[in-house]
């Protein structure tokens, strides 16, 4: 895929729907009683493999246009699957299934691509495994992961990293415990499973840092709206921010607190940022958020910022290569285990274009303002870095190609042809 240097960005858009709410609308219409009618569901690869897992699982599920039915049988209406149960690229799909599986009464076997052949579940195997679990991965926690349900017990368990996809594993598996579950968090990470779950008549608490999961007795089918992924937002909003001439309105985008972080640090950097929230967003907060091309300047983003934006470092990177002065991304080791190691992938890529940047062992450090030149950009079959690039390419000097850019359609099949509306209208 080539890019040139852009003149301008212009225009109204809708981002593609988020691919967190929408794995977990299938997964929850799934063990509840009666329909669930998705609207606005994000038809990329991950999804369609959480998708393909539930019908493996005896789940009716039909897909017209943007428009998922789920016809769910309730908590105990999973049925044993007939063949190995394929998760594709999805870690989301992986990991909380690990928590769902492990309460049934039939044996399952998941396994992905090479990619989350990778990718450590350990983290979602240990402490499913205190609950009672009979979970099993291959090489000290990898997939394929052998699941023969069990009755659980509710536990209390500190978490060793914020992450939303173990701490989901963890309430899903809760549900069908015996006894509460408690979990602490290192650090608040996203809430769309406790949301969900609550909207579907569950009774999860939230104060603080801690999360407690009361077993249900049923959940009932739901009506969902899927707002666009404020993930997938981020690349238009840097684009707007770092090419020149540029005006982006973004519509219908989820700002739940929890993922907000990118729109706090690039507010931080100097962004000219509006938001304006929907008076009702259902069971999420959507609104619409405006972007103009600004100065930015460098921050540094860690803490209990990165829980709010692990995603959106990559392309944060991108800005603070734009950016006057050093910005230092740190706290994230999260970044090593993605569908890259998305630490070295950036420092890489970065390079390419000319900016100095230092990789370190929870981040990097970049010190931006420079000119930055277009090249030949590796994607690492990582949707995320392979969008991030695309966007360095729109501003920076001379044409870019990024390598094996179909990685994207994992979480934004039509993320060109977005980007070609824009520059159309710039």
């Amino acid at each position: 895929m080539e890019i040139s240097t852009s003149k301008g960005l212009s225009g109204t858009i809708a981002v593609a729907p988020d691919k967190s709410i929408s794995h977990r609308s299938v997964m929850l219409g799934s063990i509840a009683k009666g329909k669930t009618t998705v609207h606005n569901f994000l038809m990329g690869e991950d999804c369609l493999s959480t998708i393909d897992c539930f019908r493996k699982l005896g789940i009716t599920i039909e897909i017209n246009e943007d428009t998922v039915v789920v016809e769910g049988k309730g908590l105990k209406g999973l049925s044993a699957p007939k063949e190995l149960l394929y998760t594709g690229n999805s870690g989301t799909t992986t990991r909380l299934l690990c928590g769902l599986l492990a309460a049934q009464d039939f044996t399952s076997i998941l396994n992905g691509d090479a990619s989350i052949q990778k990718r450590p579940m350990n983290r979602v195997i240990e402490p499913l495994s205190k609950m009672g679990a009979d979970i099993n991965g291959i090489n000290g926690g990898y997939t394929p992961i052998t699941i023969q349900g069990k009755n659980l017990t509710g536990i209390h368990y500190e978490m060793p990293v914020a992450s939303a996809q173990l701490k989901s594993s963890l309430i899903l598996a809760g549900l069908y415990a015996d006894g509460r579950t408690t979990i602490l968090e290192p650090k608040p990470s996203r809430n769309h499973t406790e949301l969900m779950i609550n909207g579907f008549g569950g009774n999860i608490l939230s104060e603080g840092n801690l999360v407690t999961v009361n077993p249900a007795l049923e959940l009932y089918g739901h009506e969902i709206t899927v707002p666009g992924d404020i993930s997938s937002a981020g690349f238009f909003l840097v684009a707007g921010l770092i090419v020149p001439n540029s005006e982006i309105c973004i519509q219908n985008v989820g700002l739940n607190p929890t993922r907000t972080g990118i729109l706090d640090v690039l507010i931080d950097m100097g962004a000219s940022i509006e938001i304006i929230p929907y008076e009702d967003g259902g069971i999420e907060p959507a609104g619409d958020i405006i972007v103009k091309t600004s100065k930015l300047h460098g921050v540094e983003i860690g803490g209990s910022l990165i829980p709010r934006l692990i995603d959106e470092l990559p392309i944060l990177a991108v800005a603070a290569a734009f950016a006057e002065g050093k910005t230092v991304i740190k706290d994230a080791e999260e970044l090593k285990v993605k569908e890259s190691n998305r630490i070295a992938a950036m420092e890489a890529e970065l390079k390419k274009a000319g900016v100095f940047v230092l990789a370190t062992d929870d981040g990097m450090i970049i010190d931006g303002g420079n000119q930055v030149k277009g090249g030949l950009f590796e994607s690492y079959h990582d949707h995320r870095i392979a969008m991030s690039m695309a966007v360095l390419s729109l501003a920076a000097k001379g044409s870019s190609t990024i390598v094996n850019p179909q990685c994207i359609s994992i979480s934004y099949p039509d993320f060109f042809e977005t980007l070609s509306e824009l520059q159309k209208n710039g």
